[in-house]
């Protein structure tokens, strides 16, 4: 069975998917409460206010775990993708880059309209 799924899937994307989903329901039900350098959504925008702070972890949390879904959607591309072993790696690492950029641009842009 596991098999299959690799045969079908891209396993980068389906694994990095899931982790995105998952560490977005965690950082969402448990996150950083104060203002830290380890743990949490932590850009300088983020860390100007503890109001920030509160806002960007739900709110990145949020979009993280939508973005690994959609890395789960994007990872079952792989048969109608005409890549080889290599191809898909790099479609892999492309699309990871992306969506950490989008996840970036998505949660700053909304950090901004925040006082």
């Amino acid at each position: 069975m596991l098999d299959k799924i690799l045969e079908i899937t891209n396993p980068m994307l389906l694994g990095v998917g899931f982790i995105f989903m998952l560490m977005g329901i965690i950082m969402f039900k448990f996150p950083p409460k104060n203002i830290n350098s380890l743990y949490g959504y932590r850009t300088a925008s983020s860390m100007q206010s503890q109001a920030k702070w509160d806002f960007a972890q739900k709110y990145s949390a949020k979009i993280m775990a939508f973005i690994g879904f959609g890395m789960l959607i994007i990872s079952f591309t792989r048969t109608l993708l005409p890549f080889d072993n290599d191809q898909t790696a790099i479609f892999g690492v492309a699309i990871l880059l992306l969506s950490v950029i989008i996840l970036l641009i998505i949660v700053e842009k909304k950090l901004k309209k925040i006082s």
